[in-house]
């Protein structure tokens, strides 16, 4: 994909953002994460529980995780509703500096072919490229629900095809925000993704999801847009 391209899917928000080329301190490959270099991951979590007074190590995970899953479907769903492409985000050209925030985390390394932004695509690319071995890596760290991670991936996925709409909306690109919830519709349909909650349509995109990320058991935190529960549960009860 061109830079201007890029540079347009950036213009959408933080989230869509990704920096290309090289930098003096570029992060680790994520591949290198998923293949068990989970130092940086790690880190992550600690700031994350830190940040939020995470009263459990696995409320920053799962925090931890539902923010990069978010980076990663907005990075491929901004390019595949603007020009119908999806860069190659291939896990060994994709590098995480996990201290830093959007956009200054990911950086794409120079080179590699765009794909035509399929369905197949986006599965391959995110699903199967990214949010399944992230997964496994989050899971290595702290013990997670599988369940509570695939959830993340359903509301990481409907808030970008949210803020995509949005934005193509007050842009006057109608046609971006209908490809954008056209792809999050047929990527709901699939089997990782099926039972992570409801997706409806009118009068916007809105997602309610079947598990909780758990952010309401921090000392500030409450209850997500789209969370599962009508009100906080009791600690001592309910389930996420």
């Amino acid at each position: 994909m061109t830079p201007q391209e890029l540079a347009q899917a950036s213009s959408i928000g933080g989230f869509f953002a990704l920096r290309t080329g090289r930098a003096e301190h570029p992060g680790v490959p994520l591949a290198a994460v998923y293949a068990g270099r989970t130092a940086p991951l790690t880190s992550r979590i600690d700031t994350v529980a830190a940040r939020l007074r995470a009263p459990e190590r696995r409320v920053a995970a799962s925090i931890a995780h539902l923010g990069l899953a978010a980076r990663l479907w907005s990075i491929a769903l901004g390019p595949a509703a603007l020009h119908g492409a999806v860069p190659d985000l291939a896990a060994d050209r994709l590098s995480w500096d996990g201290g830093r925030s959007s956009p200054d985390d990911l950086l794409l390394a120079p080179g590699g072919e765009a794909r035509e932004a399929t369905v197949e695509c986006l599965v391959e690319t995110v699903l199967e490229g990214h949010l399944a071995p992230l997964g496994e890596a989050v899971r290595r760290d702290t013990p997670v629900s599988a369940a509570l991670l695939r959830g993340n991936a359903g509301s990481a996925l409907a808030g970008a095809v949210r803020e995509l709409h949005g934005w193509a909306r007050k842009a006057g690109l109608p046609e971006v925000g209908e490809r954008a919830l056209a792809l999050g519709a047929a990527l709901f349909a699939h089997p990782a993704l099926a039972d992570t909650g409801t997706l409806a349509f009118a009068p916007g995109p809105a997602f309610r999801r079947r598990s909780c990320c758990l952010y309401y058991r921090c000392p500030d935190g409450g209850l997500c847009g789209d969370c599962v529960f009508e009100r906080p549960p009791k600690r001592a009860g309910g389930s996420d």
